[in-house]
């Protein structure tokens, strides 16, 4: 017991944290197995009007594993924006950079990842908005006593939340993440860094004008739902490789005429709601067919439209879905962090909802929400290539 006492008494009598802003500046690379990486992470909400305990599924591809009932957003509207704004936060907890390079002056705060653009903040000022990637995110940064913080809106009453605390003995980086919905802190992720080693080029600060490395091809993203067009991502083109590449809006839907089609999410809960996977199958493939498409059944091996529609029941009788409609393909590249081609799943179109009502007319209100997004996505298919 003593000695248990001693042990506790010299954890505690180390440094955990640093005693300037300043301590944070440097290049920091992740230490993997003194961190966190969870299986699933993100915001989690209930469902309005059904009361503590419902909640929602989350939204992702096939192999995302999603189709229980866990991440609902908590608004009956949602932009398209605020969509993007969350899951580009959430990827970023998920997927968190192997290097981060962190610049301090009294008046700014520079994080640059290895993989993306630097973002530069202002310490002490309220509601700052920064651009990451194609969106803009409300920001607050603090210094306070011995960590930053940094505070990020994902959309209303959804927080992303930073603390960025240098201890010494040995010197390393915590980086813990706070997903707060509504005022309550939700799933926590914490990250260690350690001083990356001298002359690592990987640690070093990403720089707009540099070009891709030797023999590795730039790597661009298409455009998700609602995007303005594809954006390079680390490593940046070259505008010679830029030039060669199709950068018009929906060009990635160009010369696409066959598609499969993968319906998730009908459980016990839709099917007291009236909701049956065969039908909506068969109303999906007749909207496709229609338009043009060569349908396949339930396959996701090439490009195809994922429909997830996630249900819960309340006691008086009401039902609510969330239903997203999403057009995924795939495709081989290297990564800015890889040094050959890996296989990526690829977001095309995104777009989702929400639908409420009794029981006898409730499959009905989500099947057509589904259709209507359908025939937007064939629109957009067609549209691209006239």
């Amino acid at each position: 017991m003593a000695g248990a006492l001693v042990a506790l008494c010299t954890l505690r009598a180390v440094p955990v944290a640093a005693q300037s802003p300043n301590d944070l500046a440097g290049s920091w690379a992740l230490n993997r197995p003194l961190s966190q990486f969870p299986q699933e992470v993100g915001f989690g909400a209930t469902i309005p009007g059904l009361g503590p305990g419902a909640t929602g599924g989350g939204r992702g591809g096939r192999r995302d594993g999603s189709g229980g009932l866990e991440r609902l957003p908590p608004r009956l509207t949602e932009t398209q924006d605020d969509a993007r704004r969350v899951r580009l936060l959430t990827d970023e907890v998920r997927l968190p950079p192997e290097r981060l390079t962190i610049a301090v002056t009294p008046a700014t705060l520079t994080i640059t990842p290895d993989r993306g653009d630097a973002r530069t903040l202002q310490p002490g000022r309220r509601d700052e908005a920064v651009t990451l990637g194609t969106v803009a995110v409300v920001t607050t940064t603090t210094w306070d006593a011995d960590h930053w913080t940094i505070v990020y809106t994902a959309e209303t009453g959804r927080l992303l939340r930073y603390t960025y605390t240098v201890s010494q003995n040995p010197r390393r980086l915590a980086v813990e993440a706070e997903f707060v919905e509504r005022g309550k802190t939700g799933d926590r992720v914490r990250r260690i860094y350690e001083p990356a080693a001298p002359g690592d080029p990987a640690a070093a600060p990403s720089s707009s004008s540099a070009g891709p490395p030797a023999g590795r091809a730039p790597l661009l993203l298409p455009p998700g739902a609602g995007g303005t067009g594809s954006r390079p991502a680390s490593p940046v083109a070259t505008p010679a490789a830029a030039a060669a590449i199709d950068q018009r809006p929906d060009a990635p839907l160009k010369g696409l005429t066959r598609l499969g089609v993968v319906i998730e999410g009908i459980d016990a809960d839709a099917a007291k709601c009236g909701l049956k996977g065969n039908a909506l199958e068969a109303a999906v493939m007749k909207h496709l067919t229609d338009a043009g498409f060569r349908v396949l059944r339930n396959t996701d091996d090439e490009t195809y439209l994922y429909v997830n529609v996630n249900t819960a029941t309340a006691s008086a009788g009401l039902c609510v879905s969330r239903y997203d409609v999403t057009l995924y393909s795939h495709a081989a590249a290297p990564l800015a962090h890889t040094s050959s081609p890996v296989e990526l799943q690829v977001e095309l179109i995104h777009k989702g909802g929400l639908a409420g009502g009794s029981p006898a007319v409730h499959a009905d209100a989500v099947t057509k929400n589904v259709l209507e997004l359908v025939d937007q996505f064939a629109t957009r298919v067609r549209d691209a290539n006239k």
